[in-house]
C-alpha cells in the first residue's frame, strides 16, 4: 500500500482541517467522491491534471487507514 503521509496534508486553515491533497484544496473527501460516483482515475485525473495516479491511490491508503482505527462500542 502507498504510504499516504507523503500525499496527504492536514491544515487547519484549508478547508477547515480537512485532509487534502499535497497542500492543495483538494480533499480527500472530494476524491472519494468522485469514485463513489463512479469516475475513473483516470477521468478525475482529465478534470483535475494537477493530480497523479500516486495521489488518487493515496486518497484510498488514508481511507482505508482511517476505517481500520475506527473501533465499534459494543
Amino acid at each position: 500500500m502507498i504510504d499516504y503521509t507523503k500525499y496527504i496534508t492536514i491544515n487547519p486553515e484549508q478547508r477547515s482541517g480537512k485532509p487534502c491533497i499535497r497542500g492543495m484544496r483538494i480533499s480527500v473527501y472530494d476524491v472519494l467522491s468522485y469514485m463513489a460516483a463512479g469516475d475513473t482515475m483516470e477521468e478525475i485525473i482529465e478534470n483535475f491534471p494537477m493530480l497523479t495516479k500516486e495521489d488518487i491511490l493515496a486518497c484510498l491508503a488514508y481511507a482505508a487507514d482511517v476505517e481500520r482505527k475506527i473501533q465499534l462500542t459494543p
